[in-house]
């Protein structure tokens, strides 16, 4: 039975997946790059970008890259808020924006964006966009058909991955908790007293000073 897996979604201190201002330039808003310090170095990450950074040269191993990419086993299909996909608010004003990714999404699969206003679909090189209105159990019930089999994964941002923990959908949840405070933006946590009593829970440091959590069934 496929499951559905939250992978490396990175919190501060205080609870905030994402900053205040998103915009095209910031897409964590007053949070830059913070939140990711921790995920850039990885091999994970410098291969799935196709960029290699000439201070990292490959990409480290380790203990962050060994969760970044336990995100890319087994995943047949990607659920994400429009948040995830881009900055816009509202009617969409054309199809030009196809993401922050380019023409090459390191998806490589279905991808089910929740959106309250229509736009047409559209593939990106191996990568699928399905833009859909929909519930947090009817768009896990057509990303598992997508999926054939394999699990789903839920990619945020933290509005949309609190919807499914409201449904008590979410069958993996891996935060990384970062050690910065960033005051405001959009928390996770909110409306989730007592989550911790449906799942089992792993804590593994990392040198890098980031903590990842493992929340599973």
């Amino acid at each position: 039975m496929s499951r559905l897996r939250v992978h490396s979604l990175a919190i501060s201190l205080d609870g905030f997946a994402t900053g205040e201002g998103l915009s095209t330039e910031a897409p964590f808003g007053h949070a830059g790059g913070r939140l990711m310090e921790w995920f850039f170095p990885t091999r994970t990450f410098v291969e799935a970008s196709g960029h290699e950074a000439e201070a990292q040269g490959p990409g480290t191993r380790g203990i962050d890259d060994a969760f970044a990419a336990a995100s890319w086993n087994g995943i047949g299909a990607e659920i994400m808020g429009r948040g995830k996909f881009g900055p816009q608010t509202g009617p969409w004003q054309d199809d030009s924006w196809r993401g922050w990714w380019g023409e090459e999404p390191p998806f490589h699969s279905p991808v089910v964006v929740l959106t309250h206003h229509p736009r047409p679909d559209f593939a990106a090189g191996e990568t699928t966009f399905l833009f859909r209105d929909a519930s947090p159990r009817d768009a896990l019930a057509l990303a598992t058909e997508l999926a054939d089999g394999l699990d789903v994964r839920l990619g945020g941002g933290a509005t949309t991955i609190r919807s499914f923990l409201d449904e008590d959908l979410v069958d993996h949840l891996h935060l990384v908790v970062v050690p910065i405070v960033l005051g405001r933006g959009v928390r996770i946590w909110d409306g989730q007293e007592g989550l911790e009593g449906r799942f089992s829970v792993e804590a593994t440091a990392s040198p890098s000073g980031v903590v990842h959590y493992l929340f599973t069934r």
